[in-house]
């Protein structure tokens, strides 16, 4: 019988996720893709997705439109299987200012020790208020 295998630790799902995003301009996520499961779940605030080839493809829609993409990480907790990373991540786009996104992300591993689902939870207004300043205004005045 096959033993479960070993999840990540937190310092290293840590050291990973800044390797990702904290290189020079765009963001890689060639070497933690291998830690995802084939039918990994992603679920934010604006997508859902569903296998492993679908979600290369949104990281590399996300590298394609990101000029430089920075994440700190400001906690991590682990318990079993489950990973939750509070984060802060300073985007530059193209055509639209830096802006900071405060978010988090919850992982889940399987017994094989791979991601086999992950829910990020971020402020998509703060996104929208940096990338249109007037947005604000509209709103307040409504």
């Amino acid at each position: 019988m096959k033993g479960k295998a070993q999840v990540l630790t937190l310092e290293e799902i840590k050291d990973l996720w800044s390797r990702t995003y904290n290189t020079e301009g765009r963001p890689d996520w060639s070497h933690i893709l291998p830690y995802y499961d084939e039918n990994i779940f992603f679920k934010d605030s604006i997508q859902e997705i569903r296998g492993k080839e679908e979600f290369t493809k949104m990281t590399e829609r996300l590298t394609k439109r990101s000029q430089d993409l920075k994440m700190k990480i400001v906690n991590a907790v682990q318990q079993g299987n489950i990973v939750f990373l509070e984060w802060e991540m300073t985007i530059s786009y193209k055509k639209y200012p830096s802006s900071v996104v405060y978010g988090a992300s919850r992982l889940t591993f399987n017994d094989e020790g791979k991601i086999i689902e992950q829910r990020d939870y971020y402020d998509l207004w703060g996104i929208f208020l940096t990338i249109f300043p007037g947005l604000g205004n509209v709103i307040e005045s409504s």
